[in-house]
């Protein structure tokens, strides 16, 4: 993949641009292995690796996390970066290489919407050069730009702003704003007050009718339709998520559980893929947003005759998924459990719990194979039996790596 912005130095994002990509997933894989090699000992050898999952190189994420900065006449749309006088300031970053073209073709008509609106961009840039939440200005209200684009082309974009003060403004300019962007699907305002490196506030604003998006997965479970509210989780990369959910469905359904948690569900992902007629199903995830966006997928699919059987066993629940854990005896546990954590994977209690479990096998998928490696060694008697590097995230050092630990 080419990009004018890396090799002029405004943008560095991308660590891994000037590697090939078959050296990149190579590499990655190298890299779970040689750190899961010290704890599986001679058991690494018999962990059967598939193929890697590889993405496109570019056009790939489905999602722009963009700062605002400039002006109310002159927006900019990117992020904070090093400016060709050497100051810090914003760097434009619409026409990036890692958007599909319908991403691409948004930040016209919403930079304008800024300028409409006198959407004043929240002032980031340092009085001396640097910056730092120390040196910078705090004026403006427009922080950041949230955009996601759907497999069918439509976009659900979130303005986080400083106060609510600006929001009538926003509203007046939306049948505007609406014709001259026809895929805009859901538009919100996200409340963030304070001044510190937290992304989004609590408190959202949706301004449409429509409150969700659908996230149609080919392939996934029959064409699978995730229904994302605001506040949703959902992976970056549409086509490797779709290829994640169908692996993790083929290992379940060998194993055959009858019951089954999901924990760290997200919007549902992994539970409603992995549902069939007489299992069990319970998915645990702290967001209560994610789980109403989970429970408005399940009602879909049980409203159908086919469906109806599969979504019968499945419930889903918002907490905190190592308490939930916890709050069950170990013989209690289902006989499969599958585990998304963040990176930080899924820590000393929720393994030990595990290791102490009745579950027969542990799905866990990974998006850092240093916190993977470190719950398996508090997890001895599950042995990892099959494993799959699914290249999520082009052009970086990231991944994502499905394993499947078998008891005994």
């Amino acid at each position: 993949m080419q990009c004018h912005h890396f090799d002029a130095g405004r943008c560095r994002s991308c660590t891994l641009l000037d590697v090939a990509y078959p050296t990149q997933v190579a590499d990655k894989e190298r890299h779970v292995r040689d750190l899961l090699a010290p704890v599986l000992g001679a058991r690494a050898r018999d962990v059967a690796w598939l193929a890697p999952v590889t993405s496109a190189e570019g056009g790939f994420r489905n999602k722009a996390k963009m700062v605002v900065t400039g002006s109310v006449e002159h927006p900019v749309i990117g992020i904070l970066g090093a400016l060709p006088s050497g100051e810090a300031g914003g760097v434009d970053l619409t026409d990036c290489p890692l958007y599909p073209p319908t991403l691409q073709a948004a930040f016209g008509p919403l930079a304008e919407l800024v300028t409409r609106a006198r959407l004043q961009p929240y002032d980031l840039t340092p009085a001396r050069g640097r910056v730092t939440p120390r040196d910078a200005a705090r004026r403006g209200e427009l922080k950041h730009l949230l955009v996601t684009v759907s497999p069918a082309g439509e976009l659900m974009v979130r303005l986080v702003l400083r106060s609510q003060e600006p929001v009538a403004r926003v509203r007046k300019h939306l049948p505007w704003l609406r014709e001259a962007l026809p895929s805009l699907a859901v538009l919100s305002v996200n409340l963030q007050p304070e001044h510190k490196a937290v992304l989004e506030g609590e408190r959202e604003i949706v301004l449409t009718e429509r409150e969700t998006l659908p996230m149609t997965l080919p392939g996934a479970a029959g064409e699978l339709t995730l229904h994302l509210r605001t506040q949703s989780f959902f992976q970056t990369n549409t086509a490797v998520a779709a290829a994640l959910y169908r692996q993790a469905r083929a290992w379940v359904d060998d194993a055959a559980p009858a019951s089954l948690w999901d924990l760290y569900c997200g919007v549902g992902g992994f539970a409603l893929t992995c549902a069939a007629p007489g299992r069990q199903v319970m998915g645990v995830e702290l967001s209560a947003e994610a789980v109403a966006s989970a429970e408005l997928t399940r009602a879909e699919l049980g409203a159908s005759p086919e469906g109806a059987a599969a979504m019968a066993g499945v419930r889903f629940a918002a907490g905190d998924a190592t308490a939930y854990a916890l709050a069950a005896a170990p013989g209690d546990a289902p006989e499969l459990v599958i585990v998304n954590p963040p990176r930080r994977g899924v820590g000393p209690e929720l393994a030990d719990w595990l290791e102490a479990s009745s579950a027969r096998w542990v799905l866990y998928s990974s998006c850092n194979a240093v916190t993977l490696a470190r719950d398996l060694e508090r997890m001895p008697s599950l042995r990892p039996e099959r494993a799959r590097l699914l290249d999520m995230f082009p052009q970086t050092r990231h991944y994502e790596v499905l394993t499947l630990l078998t008891r005994g």
